[in-house]
């Protein structure tokens, strides 16, 4: 009987695989790549035509033995690695490893990890597509030579520790001119007014429009209280008169099913999950879950992909299941989604959905972990709701006059929900009841309200719209978002505050020295641009040492001019007036992963750092010690007593220091995406009460 081998990448797709496959398959996992640039050195020898120098990566040389000894066993291999570039990359080096021919028909692919689909890749074998290693290999040299030439510039010039990268030095640089644009902002005061009017003892409120001048209507912005008290003194003394009634019907279409940048946005915005936790568990569900009574088995199909394409055998499986489920009216038919690139390389993969539709959340619960189950969740949601009928709103819109000023009322009601039935989007209506009215009736006026507004500056980046706007600049590749995050924060360029990103002092200082030396590679329309040459390289149209000779030849002259010119930058550290207690120094702020903390500058002859301390200003409630604000060794926020460890008191939300009015409990701050609100600490209270605080 013959013998096969299949080669993956990890042990968990090689166990998922390994029980789909008879006795005759032995299934290896290389682990990852098996040969990558060295990391002593350049690597790259960019007199020969930027040749690499690929070496065998350090510490794999017990796993290639194994592959190698396996293989001298088979009659046949199979490279199962993941369908993308740098899968087809770890199947060339492997090839490489092993000895095979470049015609051999050696590798295989699949979307999903499910018995049919690997036993359907294994019939079809074909040869390695050496355009898309190219494309990998012109990556990996660009961010290499960007690398390994800038950051030990910024070593020398800076600080040692320092990175450079063409995508990370790009997204700290978005960061930092969002920071700009809020310092530089300054507020515009503009006014809203609100009338509300009655009817048959059924209040609504019209918004304040406009004005109505020889016929011609005239939307009038509000710009001061002036303004304000001169039209609300004359609409009090004018008749409020309906002028005009709308009806009308509007529908909201579902959203696509997830690519890997809207499942981390998503992720990020509903379950608050980084990019890179996201990845993870994502990846868990792809690469198999023992679930009970099936065993191990792929849950998702391949996460990393920009399409938004589904299999035609998927779509009229989700539409079976709605039919069967929730009845005939909640499907219009297939549909099909097109992606919004103009030419999407990916395309050959779908977008992310479960691999068996009837593998319900709730079904499979209990073998999942409470993060896998609620991604998965996420996932299976979206699938469905995107092949569900539209929601159906009547729509109501009312004007109404009040002298020569124009208000207007508008108002929806849902008579379908559709897809909301198991997917509540984020851009959920709020429905507005306005009474029967009639064009010519006078309506009473109960009460009008100015108020003042002033104009806020943009929001700083969260990772959800961090990774949705660079995606929309076309900025690397959505599965490079979370090592590109982590490793900005890692350096400390950027920190989140409140699950916002804020640039640091050295984020600045390292950003503004790389746009004066390497505007033409720091700038977010160069990484754009060298993504389209990547594509286009992939599918055969451009040769990758000649897109690399072209971007190093620019390169090298703005690399020299930098070197003559950047004097060494001394940063200093904030000196505070707090003693180091074992030498008397005043002790510094430094930035380390987790944040500040104070150090003592005669380091390292003294050694001694500090946690910096923030008081919350209120009691612990079992001590009456300080409350403090800590960090978990992953860096999640909580509070604590100072006398630590003599008391143990902690809260993972804030402690206002008042005690429940109904059961005596500890009283704690709770925000969500509507306000902030104090809650009873007491899980058994049910006392809430929300606050004006932002």
């Amino acid at each position: 009987m013959a013998k096969f081998l299949v080669i993956v990448e990890s042990p968990a797709k090689a166990k998922t695989i390994g029980k789909f496959l008879g006795s005759n398959y032995k299934v290896k996992a290389s682990v990852g790549h098996v040969r990558d640039l060295p990391k002593s050195k350049l690597g790259i020898k960019i007199e020969e035509n930027f040749e690499p120098e690929y070496i065998t990566i350090r510490g794999k040389g017990p796993v290639i033995n194994e592959i190698k000894k396996e293989a001298k066993k088979a009659d046949k291999i199979y490279l199962a690695t993941d369908p993308d570039r740098e899968g087809e990359a770890i199947s060339w080096h492997l090839s490489h490893i092993l000895g095979l021919s470049k015609d051999d028909k050696v590798r295989i692919e699949f979307n999903e990890i499910t018995k049919n689909a690997i036993k359907n890749a294994i019939k079809k074998p074909r040869q390695i597509n050496q355009n898309l290693v190219d494309a990998q290999q012109a990556r990996r040299i660009l961010d290499r030579l960007v690398g390994y030439k800038i950051s030990p510039l910024l070593w020398r010039k800076v600080k040692r520790g320092l990175s450079a990268g063409r995508v990370q030095s790009v997204a700290t640089k978005l960061i930092c001119d969002r920071e700009k644009e809020i310092e530089n902002f300054k507020p515009t005061e503009y006014w809203t007014l609100d009338a509300f009017l009655e009817k048959n003892n059924q209040v609504f409120k019209a918004n304040f429009y406009g004005v109505k001048a020889e016929g011609k209507e005239r939307k009038l912005e509000l710009k001061s209280k002036d303004d304000v008290e001169a039209i609300v003194k004359e609409v009090k003394m004018s008749t409020f008169t309906v002028e005009e009634i709308k009806k009308g019907n509007r529908k909201r279409n579902p959203s696509p099913p997830f690519t890997t940048s809207t499942l981390q946005q998503e992720a990020s915005k509903r379950l608050g999950f980084s990019t890179k936790k996201t990845m993870m568990i994502a990846q868990q569900l792809y690469e198999g879950i023992d679930i009970k009574g099936e065993g191990t088995v792929g849950l998702i199909t391949y996460i990393r992909t920009d399409s938004v394409r589904i299999s035609d055998e998927a779509l009229k499986k989700a539409k079976d299941f709605i039919v069967e489920i929730y009845g005939e009216k909640y499907t219009t038919g297939i549909r099909k989604f097109k992606s919004k690139r103009k030419n999407d390389i990916q395309d050959a993969h779908e977008a992310i959905r479960p691999t068996l539709i009837d593998r319900t959340p709730e079904k499979i619960k209990g073998s999942l972990s409470v993060d896998q189950y609620k991604l998965y969740k996420l996932i299976w949601e979206r699938f469905i709701a995107s092949q569900m009928s539209p929601a159906l709103y009547e729509t109501l819109s009312v004007k109404i006059s009040a002298g020569k000023y124009i208000f207007k009322a508008s108002g929806s009601k849902i008579v379908f929900d559709g897809y909301l039935k198991i997917f509540k989007d984020d851009k959920q209506e709020k429905e507005i009841e306005i009474p029967n009215l009639n064009e010519g009736e006078s309506v009473n006026i109960k009460d009008i309200q100015p108020e003042q507004h002033f104009t806020q500056p943009p929001a700083r980046y969260t990772e959800s719209t961090l990774v949705k706007t660079l995606e929309e600049l076309g900025i690397g590749r959505p599965s490079t978002y979370a090592p590109t995050i982590s490793t900005i924060l890692s350096r400390g360029y950027v920190v989140l505050e409140n699950k916002y990103f804020k640039p640091t002092d050295l984020g600045i200082l390292v950003t503004e020295l790389l746009l004066e030396y390497f505007t033409d590679i720091i700038n977010e329309e160069f990484t754009a641009d060298m993504e389209s040459k990547l594509d286009k390289i992939e599918e055969g149209v451009l040769n990758w040492r000649d897109v690399i000779n072209e971007f190093y030849q620019e390169f090298k002259v703005s690399l020299e001019k930098a070197e003559n010119e950047i004097n060494k930058i001394e940063i200093q550290n904030e000196v505070t007036d707090i003693k180091c207690e074992k030498c008397g120094r005043f002790m510094v702020i430094k930035h380390g992963r987790f944040g500040k903390f104070l150090a003592c500058p005669g380091y390292p002859e003294c050694k001694n750092t500090k946690p910096i301390v923030k008081e919350l200003g209120v009691k612990c409630p079992e001590c009456g010690g300080e409350l403090i604000e800590r960090h978990t060794k992953k860096g999640r926020k909580f509070y604590g007593c100072s006398n630590y460890p003599d008391c143990s008191f902690v809260s993972w939300d804030i402690p206002t220091g008042d005690k429940c009015p109904e059961c005596g409990g500890i009283l704690v701050k709770k925000k969500n995406k509507k306000g902030t609100y104090i809650v009873c600490s007491n899980k058994e209270c049910k006392y809430k009460k929300e606050t004006k605080e932002e």
